[in-house]
């Protein structure tokens, strides 16, 4: 009987979770089945990739890891199965992709905590390993990044490091404050999108 920590419960399903967001951005701008996999696995491996790549722990992840290459497969081919269901969700995307950023945040700053990191370093890292598979998903479908927007997107991410620093003070369980960490980016992601909530935009007006 094959057993996984918690952590690797959290990479699963942060993969998995980032996995359908890919293969349904690209379900919707209608790719064909080799668009849909290579969405899908940058999406789902993007983040980490970078991560692994700047703190020199090489190979990075994915190529180590059988159980992540199996989890984006089958979650691109269970996605593409339910197809017709999963367009017709217009949130489908949107909750996957928060449910990526809560997941792979938590996961990005274990990751610097291993190698003893500051906490700014830390959350760095988990905002990272959240954010940038959504960049080149975006980029390769021709959208500008979320990250880009005046949307709360990353700051969700640094809000919830913060916050699960905060718990880890207060001396809260490990464990608990990992999921109280993703349920708070999660949520910060759904607030913001139903309330518009936004960061201010600079830009300066063309002269006619």
């Amino acid at each position: 009987m094959i057993h996984f920590s918690f952590f690797e419960i959290v990479n699963i399903l942060g993969t998995l979770s980032f996995a359908i967001s890919g293969t349904s951005a690209a379900m919707r701008k209608e790719l064909d089945i080799f668009g849909i996999v290579i969405i899908a696995f940058v999406t789902a491996i993007g983040g980490g990739t970078l991560r692994d790549i700047l703190i020199g722990r090489l190979p990075v992840a994915w190529l180590q890891d059988n159980v992540a290459m199996t989890v984006i497969i089958l979650g691109t081919i269970t996605t593409i199965a339910f197809g017709t269901w999963v367009t017709k969700l217009n949130y489908t995307l949107f909750i996957f992709d928060a449910l990526g950023l809560g997941f792979c945040t938590i996961i990005g700053i274990q990751k610097g905590m291993e190698l003893q990191f500051s906490p700014g370093i830390c959350i760095a890292l988990g905002a990272m390993t959240g954010c940038f598979g959504g960049v080149i998903r975006d980029t390769l479908l021709n959208e500008i990044p979320l990250i880009f927007r005046k949307e709360i997107y990353a700051s969700a991410c640094i809000a919830g490091g913060l916050a699960y620093y905060g718990l880890l003070y207060f001396q809260v369980e490990n464990n608990l404050a990992q999921v109280i960490c993703i349920v708070f980016i999660v949520l910060l992601r759904i607030v913001v999108v139903k309330y518009q909530w936004s960061l201010p935009s600079v830009y300066f007006k063309k002269e006619s």
